[in-house]
């Protein structure tokens, strides 16, 4: 196996885990974000300039030492912290018995109806030609299929490449 197809795939079978929990958590396109996070002067009512600043603050807030400029650090703080936030969702929703743990079982309900719908529609559009088995050609194919079209609704919403800390 490459390196590159282990990469791939230690990357994906978490995802894959979770990927129920995280469909449930976010009900629309885009970063979800609190209303008081964005009502910067606390008054109830959200302006025009205070949407405009929310780049800015998150930008102030990553940067812990205020030097105005993100360091590694300070970039993988606040990734560790919207991952940490992540997980706290997903006990939040799937830790049914309140243990602070994700049992087996506890996960197959959390799945069960959404994996099987999902990974049957990705593997059938995997499938090119429809043998019931996805080669690596075929593999390579939609990984290049799914890098375009992530790359055009990142420009499409503004984002660039998609990637940034600033999006919640």
């Amino acid at each position: 196996m490459s390196t590159i197809k282990a990469g791939l795939l230690a990357a994906l079978i978490p995802l894959a885990l979770a990927a129920p929990v995280l469909a449930q958590e976010a009900p629309g396109p885009g970063p979800q974000m609190m209303f008081s996070d964005l009502d910067l002067d606390g008054d109830g009512a959200l302006t025009l300039e205070e949407l405009e600043a929310v780049p800015a603050t998150r930008f102030a807030r990553a940067d812990a030492d205020g030097d105005g400029l993100l360091s590694r650090d300070e970039l993988v703080a606040q990734a560790m912290a919207r991952a940490e936030t992540g997980v706290d969702r997903m006990l939040e929703r799937a830790d049914t018995d309140g243990d602070g743990a994700i049992s087996t079982a506890e996960h197959e309900a959390l799945r069960d109806g959404r994996r099987s719908a999902g990974m049957e529609r990705m593997f059938e559009r995997a499938d090119a030609d429809d043998d019931g088995r996805v080669t690596e050609a075929e593999f390579d194919t939609m990984r290049e299929r799914m890098a375009e079209r992530h790359g055009e609704r990142g420009e499409r919403r503004g984002h660039g490449n998609g990637h940034g800390f600033w999006r919640g």
